[in-house]
């Protein structure tokens, strides 16, 4: 049995990774923390998340010194800010806990990537070098070996699972670049109430353009250039993108079939269409990423949708703790 730590657990990613946890047959929650300055520190997590009542009635622990929580404990997920989980890794390394982290402050192995982007200098350049990606579907053997994962974007996940496979099989000219149109439900910008992410204040509206962190995340580690227009859009939870490309001559819609076939066959949480294209319904809830696509002579545009809160956060978590301590890919996330 494996004792978990979840740390974060108040927000919509945290309390999704808590019902994953609290349902695996091989774990253990030994504790669910927030920051002692919290406001939700010492409440009720499922007072706070009603779905939880009665399967996880266990209160939110105010956290000054994570220290204080790690003996014992094998597995650390970090629903964090990014400034949070820079300052928390190294001491859960150091009790030799595996750690997945879903910030993004371990995603790039490029020190100078934070200060363009996040706006901070990293301190630890050495757990840079370490941490894996956790695209699941692609860096399965790395996962498995890895002591600090850090789980991809909520946007960067679709986009990824959408292109890498046609950029890796040299099917796209990519002197035009993908163009990722992306929109997200507001439970993207996290429960913390605000304006701008006020559901009666929300309209349809592109936001970040040329300047989103995931822009970068997605750009770096799929060696491209991409054009990413993010979008928030008044419902709570999801994420669609509507990836444009240009096709090299003579490339067939049957070699782009294949080549997803190949690239996701045995992969159980992406799912493949063979006619029409997935909508943000087909995922909401699910750990799922549904992938479609049309062509029409040299032009080829691909459909992705996710639920931002489990593809793109905690069941993607789940989903590479599952492949680091060899349990089945879905375990307790279907």
């Amino acid at each position: 049995m494996l004792n978990t730590l979840i740390v974060g657990a108040s927000g919509y990613a945290g309390a999704e990774l808590v019902s994953y946890v609290n349902r695996h047959p091989h774990m253990n929650i030994t504790a669910l923390t927030v920051s002692a300055q919290s406001n939700d520190a010492g409440k009720c997590l499922s007072d706070l998340h009603p779905q939880l009542k009665g399967i996880v009635d266990l209160p939110l622990q105010p956290m000054a010194d994570i220290k204080d929580f790690l003996t014992g404990v094998d597995v650390v997920f970090l629903a964090t800010a990014h400034e949070v989980s820079h300052d928390l890794v190294p001491d859960c390394l150091a009790a030799g806990c595996v750690v997945f982290d879903l910030s993004g402050a371990f995603r790039v192995n490029d020190p100078a990537f934070y200060e363009t982007f996040y706006g901070f200098t990293h301190q630890h350049a050495d757990l840079l070098e370490k941490a894996v990606y956790g695209l699941a579907e692609w860096n399965h053997d790395k996962i498995k070996e890895a002591q600090l994962v850090a789980v991809p974007g909520c946007y960067p996940t679709a986009a990824q699972l959408s292109l890498k496979p046609l950029i890796d099989a040299g099917l796209l000219d990519l002197n035009q670049w993908p163009v990722i149109n992306a929109t997200s439900g507001v439970s993207g910008a996290g429960r913390k109430a605000a304006l701008s992410n006020s559901f009666c204040e929300v309209s349809l509206q592109p936001y970040g353009i040329f300047n989103h962190r995931h822009h970068p995340e997605i750009a770096t580690h799929l060696g491209t250039d991409v054009i990413f227009t993010p979008h928030l859009a008044s419902f709570p939870r999801g994420i669609l993108e509507t990836i444009t490309c240009r096709l090299k001559p003579g490339v067939t819609h049957a070699q782009i079939a294949a080549v997803f076939k190949q690239a996701y066959d045995g992969k159980p949480l992406v799912r493949l269409y063979e006619k029409g294209v997935p909508a943000l319904k087909n995922v909401v809830g699910l750990p799922f990423c549904d992938i479609g696509f049309a062509v029409q002579g040299e032009h080829l545009i691909v459909v992705a949708t996710e639920d931002n809160l489990l593809k793109g956060a905690a069941a993607q978590a789940m989903q590479c703790a599952n492949i680091r301590f060899g349990y089945a890919e879905t375990q307790s996330l279907i």
